[in-house]
């Protein structure tokens, strides 16, 4: 979900939002994670542009945004990011998901909605309605026909008043509500298989801001809490070998998904969703790894770290 929900400041959809940008001396580092090694490289590293969220395409290109735009580069970082140039699209935020047929782009926009656009670059078409409520994508079914997104319904200056999972049909039509406890839950997208789906969620937990992971049924049927610890856990992204997960896992005591932290990215067999692995500590949450970014057949992830001339800032 966009950082400017972490704020608590609301603007209408006329209105310019604010692009995220790196602080003096901050840096963005566009790196992958190797399931066989456990080796970390640095694709791509920027001063100048706030790069987040990678999805991965199906020819080895991953997809970011920043400054608004969306950019592809080779994942061997052999050449800089290229824009993909849209007409009609807003100025797009971290919740974009690519279609399983690589051709296509789903992105959330700072209008509060979903839009699709070819991968290739073209014309933008809107997906959801003016129906009251935020749209942030961050799921595609399987089958390429639903889209899961996290819908805000705000109340005055509480963005937060309600915030629930939903889907629906890729022309827009057939919304359904998947949970409808308040919350606020988060980062919603189906399992390989399309049997569920997986999110974060403080429906569990007495303590504001303790998120947890969770999963559901499509229908809303079968809810369960999948972690139980004192850590704030967001974004579960089951690999395409749909045997582990991988997770943004915040310090206690965290509120929402903000940006510049120390942070843990964190492994977990999805069979037991217990026991996870800590892979990588970075300075960064916001912007990590939002979205699916798993290679095509389970062999790495992407993510972006935001490392500084000054160390990550500390929770009180």
């Amino acid at each position: 979900m966009s950082d400017r929900q972490e704020s608590g400041q609301q603007e209408s959809g006329q209105q310019k939002v604010p692009q995220r940008r790196l602080r003096p001396g901050q840096r963005a580092r566009i790196r992958v994670w190797d399931r066989h090694t456990g080796a970390v490289r640095t694709v791509s590293e920027s001063r100048d542009r706030l790069y987040e969220a990678p999805n991965w395409t199906h020819d080895g290109r991953l997809l970011v945004n920043g400054d608004g735009k969306l950019w592809l580069l080779p994942v061997d970082g052999s050449e800089p990011p290229r824009e993909i140039h849209t007409e009609g699209l807003p100025d797009v935020n971290n919740d974009h998901v690519l279609a399983p047929d690589g051709a296509t782009v789903f992105a959330s926009a700072n209008d509060w909605h979903i839009w699709e656009v070819p991968l290739a670059g073209g014309t933008a078409r809107r997906v959801t309605a003016d129906d009251g409520g935020m749209h942030f994508l961050h799921g595609v079914s399987p089958d390429g026909q639903r889209l899961g997104y996290v819908r805000l319904t705000p109340e005055g200056d509480n963005w937060w008043a309600s915030a629930t999972i939903h889907t629906v049909g890729v022309d827009g039509r057939g919304d359904v509500a998947v949970t409808t406890d308040p919350g606020p839950a988060d980062g919603c997208e189906w399992t390989p298989d399309g049997e569920w789906i997986v999110f974060n969620t403080e429906q569990f937990s007495t303590t504001p801001g303790h998120a947890q992971l969770a999963r559901v049924r499509p229908d809303g049927t079968e809810l369960a809490q999948l972690t139980f610890d004192e850590r704030v856990n967001w974004f579960p992204h089951v690999a395409p070998t749909g045997d582990v997960a991988v997770y943004l896992s915040y310090p206690p005591g965290t509120t929402g998904h903000p940006a510049d932290l120390p942070v843990e990215l964190r492994l977990v067999s999805v069979g037991a969703w217990q026991e996870p692995t800590t892979l990588v500590a970075l300075d960064g949450g916001q912007g990590t790894i939002n979205v699916p970014s798993w290679a095509p057949d389970g062999s790495a992830f992407a993510y972006v770290d935001y490392p500084s001339d000054q160390p990550a800032r500390r929770l009180p």
